[in-house]
């Protein structure tokens, strides 16, 4: 099979697959891949075994990472939690599969990344050269049930509880893409990174996904007495409901805000026709963030990276060096911390 490239941006062949093929996502996006391409300056591209003019009938999207700190590399796609290969056949995957790793080789690219959210529809194993290269847990809620219903499937204490807790607090809840949302998430954000001893996304990211995703966009805020305690960022695409960052105030978590947003959001998603509520990637050495995702009724399901060659790393990934940034993180200041998750980000997608 002949394979053919070209840019996502600029061949509405690529948004009129996304919105008909049932693998699709809101990481497959035109407007994901816009945000990428404004904020890190990554190149989208589409690899496909659809002639130029046809109507597409498969395509691996990845975004050309190139870094002085961290190498040149194609990866599908930057910061999101999956982005399963588009597919007709499984022919049609070993042939890209198979021109990509010729190809890279000529681009010079360090590896090729894949982030299947179902690896065992793929025929991986007959791709030569790969192997896993992370893993994770991915929750995922079942939003088909009526209101009652899912409320009576949180867990009793961790959940419902909490909730009543919120409301009995009196927290003023907030949605939308405002610029004082905005600002609200991005104070909560840098504190929770700041635990976490992480620099916090840039601002521009935000900025740009609202200025590309619109109305599939939403940033929710609890808040008491005028002052933010815990907020989120949800996307919608299709029928799912996707939760992609959390942020809070630890001085209140007591008043059960994290838990109300949450529970605004699935009421949201359930108005907007969702059918599931897919609640993020979580790493497997963080058991206490899986259980909060499934103290909420949902499943867990394994999430594994790919990269062809595997033995390639991130320049700066070892035990040692994140333990130094971690420390020094933890003790910026504010300036310095959002600066240094601004230079940062770019190299890591």
């Amino acid at each position: 099979m002949k394979v053919y490239e070209f840019n996502p941006l600029q061949d509405p062949r690529w948004e009129n697959l996304v919105e008909r093929h049932p693998d699709a996502s809101i990481f497959h996006s035109t407007p994901w891949l816009e945000a990428l391409h404004r904020t890190y300056g990554y190149d989208p591209v589409v690899y496909t075994t659809s002639a130029p003019g046809q109507e597409l009938g498969n395509g691996l999207v990845f975004c050309r990472v190139k870094s002085w700190l961290t190498g040149c590399r194609l990866v599908s796609v930057p910061f999101s939690d999956h982005c399963q290969p588009l597919l007709d056949s499984p022919e049609s995957f070993n042939a890209l599969l198979s021109w990509l790793e010729s190809s890279r080789k000529q681009e010079k690219c360090k590896y090729i990344e894949l982030r299947p959210l179902w690896a065992d529809s793929l025929p991986l194993g007959t791709a030569g050269n790969n192997a896993k290269t992370e893993s994770y847990s991915l929750q995922m809620l079942d939003l088909r049930p009526d209101l009652d219903s899912l409320f009576r499937a949180f867990h009793k204490s961790c959940v419902q509880r909490k909730i009543h807790r919120a409301e009995r607090e009196q927290l003023v809840y907030e949605e939308g893409r405002s610029e004082d949302l905005l600002n609200k998430f991005y104070h909560l954000l840098i504190i929770t990174r700041r635990r976490h001893g992480l620099p916090p996304q840039p601002r521009i990211w935000f900025q740009n996904l609202i200025q590309s995703l619109g109305e599939n966009i939403s940033i929710r805020v609890a808040s008491k007495d005028s002052q933010p305690v815990a907020s989120i960022l949800t996307l919608f695409h299709k029928t799912s409901l996707v939760y992609k960052y959390g942020c809070s105030d630890a001085r209140f978590h007591n008043l059960g805000g994290t838990l109300l947003v949450f529970w605004k959001a699935i009421q949201d998603g359930k108005r907007l026709g969702a059918v599931e509520y897919d609640l993020g990637r979580s790493e497997l050495d963080n058991p206490g963030l899986i259980t909060f995702k499934e103290n909420w009724g949902a499943r867990s399901v394994p999430l594994n990276y790919y990269r062809f060659p595997p033995q390639h790393s991130l320049a700066f990934n070892s035990d040692w060096k994140t333990r130094v940034m971690k420390q020094a993180c933890s003790r910026m200041p504010d300036v310095f911390l959002t600066t240094t998750g601004r230079l940062l980000y770019r190299h890591i997608g």
